[in-house]
């Protein structure tokens, strides 16, 4: 799960819009449902390696259950996690960003899942989605982004163009806001480029005023959620509804991706590379990601928290790719926001 440690541009309010009592038990099973649904037709997909599941307990309450499949003919490491956790007391990087929490007790669940495929050809993908309560404090939040190694722009397009129908079937002005949203979370300030292509980014969404909820109030995310204004009153069914399409998505914006692509041979060449840049993603994953501080701060299962870093990794002094090679075209385009979904093949 992802919690921001910073304060955001906007104080959220109590949401004059209460969940139904049996709010938690629904998305729970939702949550559950979307793990089932994605690690099977992973199963299915890669045809030769199975998940290996861990259920885990937490000792203040809840638990979970782990999911990773390793040295599969297409993923080298995939894990796909559910977790369900409650307590007394939020940790501080909770309440730094919703004060009005603070002496409640809270709810949290949501499903996670990072795939590294073997194919340096294959991009790695990552989502979350969860649900929080806390007294008569609740929110969704989560999204998901793609990060290839060698660039094919139909591949982003696709992913693109797949999670904005999903949120265009709710709101015009989702995709716009969170994809933007999605670029400044997964960008890395010391290196200066984003994690991949992006896709989809949101928090804190309660169904009440400015859609952005980040850090940055003078980013493009905030500047376009602050031309769009509030947009009507959302209620607690909206935003389920939001999330159950958000997820449901997935599938279809990333199993063709890998259909394409994990078949295309490669070399020693291509696989240095995807090791070096497997790199940025631990380096994201333990500099900025907040999923991974409130694991940590909520006493969760270190090992389901790590899973998310890769099981091969190689850093490089210096490097800097050759002039007018695929490597070069990733940094000097993919690794910068583009209108991806917008994207049209040149005649």
């Amino acid at each position: 799960m992802v919690i921001n440690s910073q304060t955001p541009t906007v104080k959220a309010k109590v949401s004059p819009s209460l969940p139904a009592t049996d709010a938690k038990a629904r998305v729970s099973h939702f949550m559950k449902q979307l793990q089932d649904e994605i690690s099977q037709a992973l199963t299915k997909l890669d045809g030769v390696g199975s998940f290996h599941e861990d259920s885990w307990e937490r000792p203040e309450g809840g638990g979970g259950r782990s999911r990773v499949l390793r040295d599969g003919a297409i993923f080298e490491q995939a894990g796909v996690n559910f977790s369900e956790v409650w307590g007394s007391h939020l940790p501080p990087s909770i309440l730094a960003q919703r004060p009005e929490a603070e002496g409640h007790g809270f709810y949290a669940t949501g499903t996670s899942l990072v795939l590294h495929p073997r194919n340096p050809y294959v991009p790695t993908v990552h989502l979350n989605y969860r649900y929080f309560e806390a007294g008569p404090v609740w929110w969704f939040g989560g999204g998901a982004d793609l990060t290839p190694y060698y660039p094919f722009a139909e591949d982003a397009a696709h992913f693109h163009k797949t999670v904005k129908q999903a949120c265009d079937e709710h709101h015009p002005e989702y995709y716009p806001v969170f994809k933007r949203w999605c670029d400044e979370y997964f960008y890395l300030k010391h290196r200066g480029e984003t994690r991949g292509v992006g896709g989809l980014f949101f928090d804190y969404q309660d169904g009440q005023g400015v859609l952005y909820r980040g850090p940055d109030p003078k980013g493009e995310a905030a500047n376009y959620s602050n031309q769009v204004g509030e947009p009507a009153q959302r209620d607690w069914e909206d935003l389920f509804s939001f999330v159950q399409s958000s997820g449901k998505a997935f599938l279809p914006a990333y199993v063709p991706i890998v259909e394409r692509r994990h078949g295309i041979e490669y070399g020693d060449r291509q696989r240095n590379f995807q090791l070096y840049r497997r790199g940025r993603y631990v380096e994201f994953n333990l500099v900025y990601d907040r999923g991974t501080i409130f694991g940590l701060q909520t006493n969760g299962r270190t090992e389901s928290i790590l899973m998310s870093l890769p099981p091969l990794v190689r850093w490089e002094y210096g490097y800097q790719p050759e002039p007018n090679t695929p490597e070069a075209e990733l940094y000097d385009t993919f690794l910068k926001p583009q209108d991806w979904a917008n994207w049209t093949p040149k005649q």
